[in-house]
């Protein structure tokens, strides 16, 4: 959607005829345009929206009406989590309807939300419609709660300068971030796909920097869209790459599903009861430690659905299990790393956080290359690879591409060092901003042959 050559025509007509709406009929003009987006997408992707709409919309209202009927909710689960189910088997890999991994857990959340009664359902067909299709949101997130996004879709904008310069500057900066940096990673990347040893190596840095482009450059692109209405949407990136550990890691990367995953799985689960007799069990057996046994278990299963959210073939399998190994590994290792900071006096060293953070990059990518690799043995291979020697093959791209390569990434992560002073700019200033980087996203961002403008690769998941 965002890279449609017609989507910034679009946009620009839709904020000039929304601000001069009240608020119903801009509630009316965004599902208008969301609907429309999903239609140019495909009528699949459009029917199985509008299908996932009604679903969620029923089970809330009978839930509304009948509290405490647990098998209203299993029906809504059962029915979304079946239809994403027959997406992924039947929909080759990048192929997938638009929007589907997202939009459904924003309603299984909603219908959760409901069944608890932290909420009420949403008695408006048509306001509950752009809860869950806001075209912003459609391809790539991010997962937001109805509570809180409710409200901000409430409509009754009025035009505010500052709010609309800084959300197309947002946009801008995704945009450069997607067609100058991640569209140009992608070369080297796919030169290196088939390598060992060193090749390898520098393929998980590279593609881990290509993803980290094109993710938050598509979070930027919808986050921006939506400020320009006067609507805020969620933070799904807090710079993960200054982590000190693979748990903090997951808190800053993809912020809004790994909070899905904790309250509507990992929460669930180790209050369960079964989970709760099992644990009680192995503390008498075990002793204190028998008591975490619930906790790995219900960190397991999370994982474990994270993986299969991303894909069903064994790689994702095998990267949530890696990435479950290594957070419950770290915390159980965090009481031996204080007694250390304090007996070497480590703790709160600059040169020792830089190392954490290296680490946990590094540890990181190797784990993301999973991604790369659908036969989890090509995998393995290429990790045992690292300690020989090898060749690394030409990549693809010529010294300018380098050069431009280079100085994009530096100014990206330069920019997220200095997000709050970005923020604190005049209206002035981000206008000239956005100016800036439309000349920058058009004289150096990758186009020609064989360029697919619809390519996210988080939409692929």
């Amino acid at each position: 959607m965002f890279l449609c050559y017609s989507f910034p025509l679009l946009f620009g007509l839709l904020l000039m005829v929304y601000y001069r709406l009240p608020a119903m009929a801009q509630r009316g003009l965004l599902l208008g345009f969301s609907i429309f987006f999903y239609a140019r997408a495909g009528w699949v992707s459009l029917g199985l929206m509008v299908l996932a709409a009604a679903i969620c919309y029923g089970a809330a209202l009978a839930m509304d009406r009948w509290p405490g009927r647990r098998g209203i909710l299993w029906s809504c689960l059962a029915a979304n989590f079946s239809l994403l189910a027959l997406c992924r088997f039947c929909f080759p890999a990048g192929a997938m309807p638009v929007g589907i991994s997202f939009y459904l857990l924003q309603g299984v959340g909603y219908c959760v939300d409901v069944y608890r009664g932290t909420i009420r359902a949403e008695r408006g067909a048509l306001r509950f419609g752009l809860f869950l299709s806001f075209f912003p949101q459609m391809e790539q997130g991010p997962i937001g709660k109805y509570d809180t996004l409710s409200r901000e879709l409430s409509g009754g904008r009025k035009y505010d300068p500052e709010q609309v310069s800084a959300g197309l500057a947002r946009m801008a900066w995704g945009y450069f971030k997607k067609l100058v940096v991640a569209d140009r990673l992608a070369v080297p990347v796919a030169a290196l796909k088939d390598c060992y040893g060193p090749g390898f190596a520098l393929l998980t840095v590279l593609y881990t920097l290509r993803l980290y482009a094109d993710f938050t450059g598509g979070m930027d692109m919808a986050l921006g869209a939506a400020r320009a209405l006067g609507i805020r949407l969620e933070e799904n990136f807090d710079r993960p790459f200054l982590s000190k550990s693979v748990a903090e890691y997951w808190r800053r990367w993809h912020i809004t599903l790994g909070r899905w995953m904790k309250e509507y799985i990992f929460y669930p689960l180790c209050v369960s009861t079964p989970l709760l007799r099992l644990g009680r069990a192995a503390r008498k057996r075990l002793g204190t430690r028998g008591k975490r046994l619930s906790v790995y278990i219900a960190s397991g299963i999370t994982w474990l659905a994270t993986g299969l959210w991303h894909g069903v073939t064994p790689n994702f399998l095998l990267w949530g299990m890696l990435n479950c190994a290594f957070v419950l590994i770290s915390q159980e290792l965090a009481p031996l790393y204080a007694r250390f900071h304090k007996r070497f006096g480590w703790k709160g060293k600059r040169w020792y956080a830089t190392f954490e953070m290296a680490r946990t990059f590094f540890l990181m990518n190797l784990i993301r290359a999973c991604d790369l690799f659908p036969n989890p043995l090509d995998y393995v291979n290429r990790l045992m690879s690292l300690v020989r020697w090898g060749t690394i093959p030409e990549l693809g791209l010529g010294a300018g591409d380098w050069w431009i390569l280079a100085l994009g990434t530096a100014l990206m992560f330069g920019a997220e060092a200095c997000r709050e002073r970005l923020l604190q700019l005049t209206p002035d200033a981000k206008w000239a901003g956005v100016a800036v980087m439309v000349v920058a996203v058009l004289v150096f961002g990758c186009y020609g042959p064989g360029y697919d403008a619809g390519s996210f690769i988080y939409a692929g998941f």
